[in-house]
């Protein structure tokens, strides 16, 4: 006789009790936009409910995600002026600085991670220094710490360089220390794959290449193993949070990294993947939050401790009604 194990058997008012993964609105960030003048708020078409605030107006949008429960943010800089330096990014009047001042200032308990970058800030749209068409690692390094003090100076609790570059996780926290900002963490995109995904925040922030990629400094999508080493570097170099980027494409990868980092590991569900089921939906061929809540749940249950999602607000107000 063949005996069978039982599934487990639940009423609706069990549900949350016997949960394997458990979620909360203080596991989520909420990506933002901010650009430079008065007064705006754009909507951004490749990201449909997502816009583009100037710092005067972020205080809005700071309200609706307080009221969700969410109490983290990550800031996104888009500057009037690029040049090759992308000399923007460390101005102590910069858009990320200046939204930091008015944000701290208006909802002084929320968290504001800040990505640390050139590329939306340079005119070749890269996310280092170029020198002969080539991107100079190492002379970036010094421009990507001036960046992450600058906006530390400015209120920045968390900094998040996402370029990619080797050895910038070290010269950041170098810098941080030396001025004094020894409590200050670093969130690494310690394993950003060079994805299709990126394309409507490319669009978003105006960040598109004008020549060439960035497959030369991310990372190769069929490399597996290459991930855990990055986080071991990074995590080695002074790395207080790592991140998986993008989401949903990579569970295996961010499942290994996972039970590997001895620090918190944390997923971005990027722009694509928001764009994608925003899309369905809007044609009635997905159910949004169904769809938004086991996309999360799948994400979570391989590993993240946090989630960066531009659907954050609605997965919070989800949560609190037990869909996810």
């Amino acid at each position: 006789m063949i005996i069978r194990p039982r599934r487990l058997r639940v009423t609706a008012t069990m549900r949350n009790f016997v949960q394997e993964t458990r979620v909360s609105p203080a596991m989520l960030v909420y990506p933002l936009f901010v650009r430079e003048g008065r007064g705006m708020v754009e909507e951004i078409e490749s990201l449909p409910g997502q816009y583009r605030y100037s710092p005067d107006t972020l205080p809005r949008v700071l309200e609706k995600v307080a009221a969700a429960g969410v109490n983290a943010v990550l800031l996104f800089g888009i500057p009037e002026k690029k040049d090759e330096l992308g000399s923007s990014a460390w101005a102590e009047d910069g858009v990320v600085q200046q939204a930091l001042r008015e944000g701290k200032r208006q909802f002084p308990d929320f968290i504001y991670i800040t990505d640390v970058c050139l590329c939306e800030y340079t005119s070749h749209g890269h996310c280092g220094l170029v020198r002969d068409g080539y991107v100079d690692n190492d002379a970036t390094l010094p421009l990507l710490a001036k960046t992450a003090l600058s906006h530390v100076q400015a209120g920045a609790d968390i900094v998040a360089p996402s370029d990619m570059m080797d050895g910038r996780v070290g010269a950041i926290r170098a810098e941080l220390d030396r001025q004094g900002f020894f409590n200050t963490a670093i969130l690494s995109y310690a394993v950003k794959y060079a994805s299709a995904f990126y394309g409507p925040f490319r669009e978003a922030a105006g960040s598109v290449p004008s020549f060439g990629d960035r497959r030369s400094y991310q990372m190769d999508p069929h490399n597996r193993r290459e991930a855990v080493r990055e986080v071991a570097l990074d995590i080695d170099e002074g790395a207080d949070l790592v991140m998986v980027k993008p989401g949903l494409p990579y569970l295996d990868v961010l499942r290994e990294v996972a039970e590997k980092s001895p620090v918190p590991v944390g997923s971005y569900s990027v722009s694509g993947e928001y764009a994608m089921i925003k899309a369905a939906a809007q044609r009635g061929w997905l159910n949004e939050a169904a769809a938004v809540c086991e996309a999360a749940t799948g994400i979570f249950r391989a590993g993240a401790d946090f989630l960066i999602t531009y659907h954050a607000c609605e997965l919070a107000s989800w949560m609190k009604e037990g869909r996810l």
